[in-house]
């Protein structure tokens, strides 16, 4: 009996934790500032405003973000879409602190984070 009740719980659990999860997919929040940006995103931004996609080798979610972000980009005068792979530089992601990819990051052209979308953007 006791098993069955900790077999409940932790359905449970990760029940809640992936509604909580989901939820979040593809939501625009609101930018955090940090102290000093890694030398990848530093690098690569522009004038206007940075769309800084994290991704990984394996994302297939990255793929259509980037699609859907390099599109947007080409038809929107001062906006730049950039994407950084952190699949063999994993402490860029954690400087910034990515748990997940795509993440993707819009910066200003002093490096001043507005706002933060993880997963694909809606």
């Amino acid at each position: 009996m006791t098993g069955l009740v900790v077999t409940a719980a932790v359905f449970a659990a990760g029940l809640v934790i992936g509604l909580v999860l989901r939820g979040r997919e593809g939501k625009v929040r609101s930018g955090k500032q940090r102290a000093g940006l890694p030398a990848p995103v530093a690098e690569s931004l522009g004038p206007g405003v940075t769309l800084v996609q994290i991704s990984t080798t394996f994302c297939a979610p990255c793929r259509h973000t980037r699609a859907r972000l390099s599109a947007l980009a080409e038809r929107q005068e001062g906006l730049r879409h950039v994407d950084i792979d952190v699949t063999n530089q994993p402490e860029v992601a954690h400087a910034l602190g990515v748990l997940r990819t795509p993440t993707t990051i819009a910066y200003t052209a002093s490096g001043t984070e507005i706002v933060r979308v993880s997963g694909l953007p809606e």
